[in-house]
């Protein structure tokens, strides 16, 4: 087993947010992505990009995005999937709020050698909407067993290829420095920053660009999780679908979407001024080894991510002001969670606001990690913590602070974002507040 970094302040190389960039349901942006969790409104709705009639769940969370409408060019949008135009849009955002000159634009000499930048893009189901509708084409709506290449379409090579949407990022800012796709289910946005995270400790690089993507509102991405009867069958009621951690939930609601964020080393920020969110404090990851969908009751994996990386934190529960849940809304889920937290946290935990933004704006699968991450960033950076929607009658068995359907207004120093995905993965980072005002 790799041996743990040296704590905050030990002897490593120290890594802070320095940009965040958001595409999420309800609204695209930073700003509009913040308003919209901390308002605690549902961006739930039936499903409009398919006929979802044929399906036990008919809804989805679905982020309302024109590409051309973000300055994206007619090529780059022919040639890329949904996910991957995703990525494009929330990194322009985040390079944009870091202040870094990358990109055709930069001039030379700038604050940043590229060679030092990299980029690190998690997702879990890649170009699933490119695949998917080329294979209609291909094969006549399937009449056909043996497709036809002429029909394709010139770029369907780079649907295939999962790096490619992290290639499109390394082109766009000059980036010259280490470059990778992680892809491990739900929790392939922690993953993905928490790689940067490493590279950076491990002097491999400055700056890294990295969050995760996916956008896998697909009817073949709708009948995988039929056919295990995890997404939510509540229909009529869209806005009120994703339920966690309350009796009466019926299982998640699936969601698509992107966050970036700019990752940079501490000192290179410092000297270029630049204004620090937070400071990437730990990082661990574990896996359950157990059952493909299943979860152990007792939550050990995910509960030793979280020791691990608190550690690695110097922090303790006491001092934590946030946690941002995985949260997904279903049972097996709610209760495994739970439980890693007591095991990990031990009675300290029932003082700390935990919520699930995942109630607002669905599971968009592995972008999610890195969009819950993008939520603690702000919620450090502005004193708020983001409600759980729809926790109107608490399971007896969920019995933490879930912060129900109201955001709260509190000093948030440090915060802790779990993820639990499909496979087993189980994955947990700690966030400390601006290093520049001293230790935590």
């Amino acid at each position: 087993m790799r041996a743990a970094p040296p704590a905050r302040g030990g002897g490593r190389r120290r890594a802070v947010v320095t940009g965040i960039g958001v595409v999420a349901p309800g609204g695209s942006g930073r700003e509009a992505f913040w308003e919209r969790i901390t308002s605690g409104k549902s961006a739930v709705r039936t499903i409009s990009t398919f006929d979802p009639g044929p399906f036990r769940s008919r809804i989805a969370a679905e982020c309302d995005f024109t590409a051309a409408e973000h300055g994206l060019t007619p090529r780059e949008i022919r040639r890329t999937d949904r996910f991957a135009q995703f990525a494009m849009v929330a990194a322009d955002e985040a390079v944009r709020d870091s202040g870094l000159a990358l990109g055709t634009g930069a001039a030379p000499g700038a604050d940043t050698d590229t060679d030092q930048v990299g980029v690190v893009l998690g997702s879990a189901v890649g170009a699933s909407i490119t695949l998917e509708d080329e294979y209609v084409v291909v094969s006549d709506r399937g009449r056909h067993w043996e497709v036809g290449p002429e029909h394709a379409m010139p770029f369907l090579y780079q649907a295939l290829v999962p790096s490619s949407a992290a290639t499109e990022l390394a082109v766009r800012f000059g980036a010259h420095g280490p470059a990778a796709v992680v892809s491990t289910g739900c929790t392939s946005g922690i993953d993905a920053i928490g790689h940067a995270l490493r590279l950076i400790e491990d002097g491999e690089a400055d700056v890294m660009i990295a969050g995760a993507s996916d956008a896998p509102i697909t009817p073949i991405t709708v009948a995988c999780f039929d056919a295990i009867r995890a997404t939510s069958p509540l229909n009529e009621s869209p806005e009120e679908a994703s339920r966690p951690f309350d009796a009466d939930r019926k299982g998640f609601v699936l969601g698509e979407g992107c966050a970036i964020l700019v990752v940079e080393e501490l000192e290179h920020a410092r000297a270029r001024g630049a204004r620090i969110y937070c400071e990437i404090a730990g990082y661990a990851a574990r896996a359950n080894g157990f059952h493909m969908t299943g979860l152990r009751p007792d939550g050990y994996e995910l509960g030793e991510a979280i020791k691990d990386a608190m550690a690695q934190s110097r922090l303790t529960a006491a001092d934590l002001g946030y946690i941002s849940a995985h949260g997904s809304g279903t049972l097996q889920n709610d209760r495994h969670e739970t439980a890693a937290y007591k095991n990990a946290l031990g009675e300290a935990v029932r003082k700390v606001p935990i919520s699930s933004i995942k109630s607002v704006i669905g599971h968009s699968l592995g972008a999610i990690g890195s969009i819950e991450m993008a939520a603690c960033a702000l919620a450090i950076d502005r004193g708020v913590v983001p409600p759980t929607a729809n926790l109107h009658r608490r399971d007896p068995e969920c019995d933490l602070d879930y912060t129900p359907l109201t955001a709260r207004e509190t000093p948030v120093r440090n915060a802790l974002s779990v993820g639990s995905g499909f496979g087993g993965f189980q994955s947990a980072m700690v966030f400390a507040r601006n290093p520049l005002a001293g230790a935590a």
